[in-house]
């Protein structure tokens, strides 16, 4: 049955927003695999007329993720950059956009590439500072555009300062949640307007689904998304409902494993002479420890680290020579992956502006699973010394 709204965290992913079907009794929400419904007379329908405008399978995943971020509504997108892009569109000409110096590279190309060209302005900053981004702000400013951790130097940003701040100036903000989860933060309970997750990643958690979703509180900015959501069309199916809604029963477990298998793997890795710096906001020497630890419920499974001999070459033998993490794009998986910001997540960023916040040649991104965490070191120790030899 649903969960009640001060039910814990474990139990809102299980029950969360969630009822048996009310057809059948089914305990598992169906895959309603129709494009139309049927009407008693034009206009009258039972709340479903056509599938781009809604879906009960949809629907029921996108109560789930409200209740999951503590939001009253979710809206589901096709995947997360398609639910960026709704979050954009509600901009105008001459906007302005302040975004982490540090993220996710399809990020970066839509606001540029895309936006840019509907006179949607973007400057990237580094927002651990609060006072001068405060004097960053203009007229033209509209939204902040929040990465936390950050992708993929695992930077923290003070979520309760940034948004007291643009509440004050009129601006509105946006969490991109996706490293963390909400199983790790809530932003809107630190005062963000909007939460963005790429669905594709922890939400899911078995590397099958491509998915995006937007949680808030704002009846009117949902209002709008909604709107944009049927009128640009850009949303899941049913069966991609369904599995993210099957992903989400384990989140809590399969964050809280990754976890931990980071916790092992970072500390084998500071041990290591081949590795130059490790970036996790676990560390008690990371610069914004204290704020991780004070807005987070753990540390997360994304763990990041450069090679003292900084070049491609060195980090490609690493890479070809894993095992059990595997070279591929994207994260938050049961299975490990590793990956080259570089010349994968984040090459459509100029290669100055990547060194200009630490992204080296040499630096390599690991998405932490759940599988054994002394296989996983025993992986990341061979590939190491695998790569010295051929060195």
């Amino acid at each position: 049955m649903k969960a009640a709204p001060d039910a814990n965290f474990a139990t809102q992913c299980i029950h969360g927003g969630l009822e048996p079907d009310p057809q059948t009794g089914a305990v598992m929400t169906p895959i309603y695999q129709t494009s139309t419904y049927a009407q008693s007379a034009p206009g009258e329908h039972k709340g479903y007329e056509y599938a781009r405008t809604g879906n009960p399978t949809r629907t029921a995943l996108q109560d789930n993720l409200a209740a999951l971020e503590k939001g009253k509504f979710g809206i589901c997108f096709s995947s997360g950059l398609a639910a960026m892009d709704a979050i954009l569109r509600t901009l105008r000409p001459g906007d302005e956009v302040l975004a982490s110096d540090d993220l996710y590279g399809g990020s970066y190309r839509l606001l540029t590439a895309v936006m840019g060209n509907f006179g949607i302005k973007s400057r990237f900053v580094d927002m651990r500072d609060t006072d001068k981004l405060a004097g960053l702000i203009t007229e033209e400013t509209k939204l902040l555009w929040i990465e936390t951790p950050t992708n993929p130097m695992l930077n923290i940003v003070d979520i309760q300062a940034l948004t007291a701040l643009a509440r004050k100036r009129g601006i509105l903000t946006c969490v991109d949640n996706t490293f963390a989860s909400p199983y790790l933060q809530q932003p809107l309970e630190m005062g963000a307007d909007l939460v963005l997750h790429s669905a594709t990643k922890y939400l899911g958690g078995h590397s099958d689904v491509v998915m995006g979703a937007i949680i808030t509180r704002d009846e009117e900015l949902a209002k709008q998304l909604y709107y944009l959501q049927n009128a640009v069309g850009a949303v899941p199916g049913p069966q991609d409902c369904f599995l993210v809604l099957r992903g989400i029963k384990t989140l809590h477990l399969r964050v809280q494993r990754a976890c931990e298998n980071a916790r092992h793997i970072v500390e084998v890795l500071q041990q290591n002479e081949l590795v130059a710096n490790v970036y996790y906001p676990g560390l008690p020497d990371h610069p914004r420890h204290e704020i991780a630890a004070r807005q987070m419920r753990d540390f997360g499974g994304m763990v990041s680290f450069d090679l003292k001999e900084d070049t491609l070459e060195a980090a490609t033998e690493v890479m070809k020579n894993t095992h059990y993490f595997t070279l591929a794009e994207s994260l938050g998986g049961v299975e490990s992956l590793i990956g080259h910001p570089a010349s994968m997540t984040h090459a459509s960023i100029p290669r100055e502006q990547r060194l200009s916040v630490g992204l080296t040649d040499s630096l390599i991104r690991l998405s932490v699973g759940v599988e054994d965490a002394e296989d996983l070191v025993k992986d990341l120790q061979q590939a190491l010394a695998a790569a010295v030899a051929v060195g």
